[in-house]
């Protein structure tokens, strides 16, 4: 049996957390305005799973864990914080490369590699982290059915494959992806320093 009103609140708790911008959202931008729209949605469908694995950590407790572990949230926090600082720098760095078009017609191992970069983005996205252990769990009661277990991840999976999904088509179109190669270098500047920033902010925090 389904619990209704527990799908409700996490379906309502999990919107709310997922259109607040992050690093998951700046990521699906750059990879939407600088690669190909199958990349996008390749590294949108790394991000969504990811999201469920930590939605059905937070549903079988995961904040008691972190809660009795406080070390563990830690090292996760600090691993996080540590590759998004990475990841910003490298764009930073790259910034200064000529653009160069998006390739329409990329091997599979591209899409493999965009897919591989979400997951490893929302592993190392200390929001992601905090708001599944905290607000998510919180949300989500203890015990549920299969069935509601199973709802709430659908739930977790397409608000987040239609948020990010829409993010990336809307920002993939060839206007956009021209927009994107005229301005490459400020764009990735601010996307790095965007990315670096709440890298930093985790870190400190």
């Amino acid at each position: 049996m389904i619990d209704g009103p527990a799908v409700l609140t996490v379906f309502m708790v999990y919107v709310a957390g997922v259109v607040i911008p992050g690093p998951n959202f700046v990521a699906v931008v750059h990879k939407a305005v600088a690669a190909t729209r199958a990349e996008a949605l390749a590294l949108v469908a790394g991000i969504v799973l990811v999201n469920m694995f930590w939605a059905a950590c937070a549903i079988a407790g995961i904040g008691v864990v972190f809660a009795a572990f406080p070390w563990a949230a830690l090292v996760v926090k600090v691993l996080g914080a540590a590759y998004l600082i990475w990841f910003g720098m490298r764009l930073l760095i790259k910034s200064a490369n000529n653009p160069v078009a998006p390739d329409n017609h990329s091997a599979n191992g591209t899409f493999r590699q965009a897919f591989l970069q979400g997951v490893v983005t929302n592993i190392g996205n200390p929001k992601s982290m905090a708001f599944f252990a905290a607000v998510f769990s919180s949300a989500a009661p203890a015990n549920v059915s299969n069935g509601t277990f199973g709802s709430m991840l659908a739930v977790v999976g397409l608000v987040a494959f239609t948020w990010y999904g829409i993010v990336a088509i809307a920002l993939s179109q060839p206007e956009v992806a021209s927009s994107y190669r005229r301005a490459k270098k400020v764009i990735d500047r601010l996307c790095g320093g965007l990315i670096v920033g709440l890298g930093l902010r985790q870190l400190l925090r």
